[in-house]
Formats: C-alpha cells, structure tokens, sequence
C-alpha cells in the first residue's frame, strides 16, 4: 500500500496480482476467488481492479476492471451490455414539489414500462412505442439489421419494443434533491432483452471456441474470443451497437420522465443544467501503462481525470455525481454503486416487509414483498464504499431520493 494509493495488493500464483479499493468493505471469499481466476488468464495484461462494491457475479466479478490483450471475455462484460446510469440537474427546487409524492411516482411509472410479469403480454414492453422510441430506434436499426443477417436468431428478440424502457431487478428511476435542494431525475438501465441475446450468445460461442481449441480455463464462463478468431469481430461489433442501445435507452427515458412531471408540477422548468451519462457494464479499448488494451469494466465506471460520472446507493441511501482523479492505478475508474452484500434469495429470508418500509422512510417508493431483494439492508454501506475510493473520484453532487420507481 502507498500513501496516494488506497488500494491493497494481493499477487495471485500463476496470475497478474490484483489491486482492491476494499479498506473498511466486505469481501466475499467467493468474489476473491472469481478475481484470482480471471487474474490467471493468459490474456489479461498488468493487474486487475476491485472496486470496493466487488461481489460475486456470473462468471466474472461484479464491480472488476479486467484489461486484456488483444482479447475479450464476454462473460466480464456480462449480459447486460452497456447498462449504465443517466441523471440530470433541473431548475427545480424542493419546494417546487408537491407534498403528496405518489401522484408523481404513478405519473412515471405510467409513463415508462417497467417490471414484468409471466404470460405473453410484458408489462417491460411497449405495446405501441411512442415516437420518440421511432425516432432513436431509426438511429440504431440499420446496424442491427447487418448484425441479424449473421446472426438471425436476435431478429427474434426484444429490441425494438424495449427501447425507452426499464427493465427489472436493480433498474430504477429517481427523482432527487441534491445538497442544495435542486431537483435531479436519475435513472438506471441498460441494454434490456436485446443486449441479454447478444451477450449469451458470444458467451456461448467464446466457451465452444475454448472446448474446440483445447484451452484449460479456471472457469468456463471465462472463455475469452482473441483478435483474429471467427466471432471476434461479430463480437466487437455487437457489442458496441448493444452500448449505443443502452445509452439511447436512457436518453428516451429520461424524457419520458421529464415528460411526466411535466403533466403533474404546472411551473415551467429547465432540465440538463447538468447531465451525465455512463456505462458501467462494457468494453473499450483504451491506452494504459503504455499499451493498447481492451478495458472490460463490470460493474465499473469510467473515473479519468475531470470526468464525471454516478454512483447510486440503494432504495434508501444516498447517490453521488463525481469527478474522477485519473488514477492509472485502477485504470482510471471507479465503483459503479454499493455493491450487494447478500444475494437476493438471502436477502428475502433475513429482511421482513416491516424492515423494508423502515429503511425506505421518507421515499415515495413500493414499499411490497416483491421488492425486500433490493432493500438497503441487501448492499454495503454506500458511506463505507465512497471512503474506499477517495483517490479515484470526488464527490460533486450528494443526492437524496425522494421518489423511486422499481422494476
């Protein structure tokens, strides 16, 4: 450890070491070893980063920055390709509000299809997409269409009616108060069902490319497709179309939302006095430590010098804007959230619906059984994760939820 670094390292045998932001967070044995077996492979160049929000994920750990050389794992960069968060400054205050909240929360729920429910008609869907859905989608269906004809099995997914929408499971919108009582909406989300086709199948065609070239990895859902193989530049292309996806998905909701409070607060305001919008689940290639390399972040965000980006808490925390410090270090990033601290079975066994309406006190949120899995109680402690992580980003903006709307 170095006093202008808070990381720990930790050399791995027959692999590159790992650097982990963990001081004061729990780590699961489970999440050190995922990072040990990534560290092992022949590809990955330099170290691997481990946010402090690091947990176990499939394949590859939740909340790693993984560089590679002149390769690519599909597993790291997950199925929810380029999910990510967007959150905008308005010119609204709190006192701009109503009192009663839920009129609000309904407004947007209305507004954007989220959540959803087993038989054929997914309330995740559009039934008829707006225009602005129309519009963006323009945008991104030629390249699909290309994609489709190598690949016709993802004709066949959700992609156009899943664009503009919310999702499940840790997706959320918020509507926000910053430290100076400015009104912010934030949302998070990602490629949706399209994006799951998408990183399934390479993930699928990387592990027959392993069994078919004899490779030995610690992992199956570690099969990495290198520069020059068959899939590899399906992949690329893929999966930079899934990011584009991702990011014109919030940029529609986001107007959605706006659009909403619109019908429900009469004073005219402005929006995107500041905005941000990042991946935290994707793949570039960047230049590090003199070479160019693909930087995978799961669960990451991008932290260069000057860069902004967000950080959310829970259903009942605190959220951040910050400004990354360029750390080389951690491949200038920094962690995307929290970080779950029990996995959503135990987190349904330890947590009543008592203790959830008591952790959500004060947010128009639901507040049912079918969301105790996303309780606060369920991730580390945002405060503790943020103190990790002093010398990779700086904290801009703290925002409090006072509206959230669950998937």
């Amino acid at each position: 450890m170095t006093s202008q670094n808070n990381y720990l390292e930790e050399p791995v045998e027959n692999g590159v070491p790992l650097k982990m932001w963990v001081k004061g967070v729990p780590v699961e044995p489970g999440a050190r070893e995922q990072l040990k077996n990534a560290a092992r492979l022949p590809v990955v160049f330099k170290h691997i980063a481990a946010m402090p929000d690091v947990h176990v994920g499939k394949g590859a750990t939740v909340g790693s920055v993984i560089p590679t050389i002149k390769a690519i794992i599909p597993a790291a960069v997950g199925v929810d390709i380029g999910c990510g968060m967007m959150a905008c400054r308005t010119t609204l205050r709190a006192e701009d509000l109503p009192d009663n909240l839920a009129p609000l929360r309904k407004a947007i729920e209305k507004s954007i299809p989220h959540g959803r429910e087993p038989g054929p008609r997914d309330p995740g869907a559009w039934n008829r997409p707006p225009s602005a859905v129309d519009n963006a989608w323009a945008q991104l269906q030629p390249e699909f269409k290309a994609i489709c004809e190598d690949y016709p099995k993802l004709e066949k997914t959700n992609n156009y009616t899943h664009l503009g929408t919310l999702g499940t499971g840790n997706h959320f919108i918020e509507v926000c108060l910053d430290e100076t009582g400015f009104v912010w909406f934030m949302l998070h989300s990602g490629s949706r069902g399209v994006g799951n086709a998408i990183g399934t199948l390479f993930i699928n065609l990387a592990k027959e490319d392993a069994i078919r070239n004899d490779v030995h990895l610690p992992d199956q859902n570690l099969a990495y497709l290198e520069e020059g193989s068959h899939y590899f530049g399906d992949y690329v292309r893929a999966v930079n179309w899934a990011q584009k996806f991702a990011r014109m998905n919030r940029e529609v909701m986001m107007q959605r939302v706006i659009g909403a409070t619109r019908e429900i607060i009469t004073k005219p305001f402005e929006t995107h006095v500041e905005a941000v919008n990042c991946h935290h689940n994707y793949v570039q290639k960047e230049h590090h430590f003199g070479a160019d390399v693909f930087v995978t972040r799961k669960g990451a965000v991008s932290a260069k010098a000057g860069e902004l980006g967000i950080i959310p808490g829970s259903m009942g925390a605190c959220s951040y804007i910050v400004r990354g410090k360029g750390n080389p270090e951690s491949f200038t990033s920094c962690s995307h959230g929290a970080g779950r601290v029990m996995s959503r079975t135990a987190a349904k066994k330890a947590f009543t619906l008592a203790d959830h309406k008591a952790a959500t006190a004060g947010v128009e949120c639901r507040k049912d059984e079918a969301v105790i899995d996303e309780t606060p109680q369920a991730y580390k402690n945002i405060d503790a994760v943020m103190q990790a992580q002093q010398d990779l980003v700086e904290v801009v903006h703290t925002l409090k939820q006072v509206v959230c709307v669950k998937g």
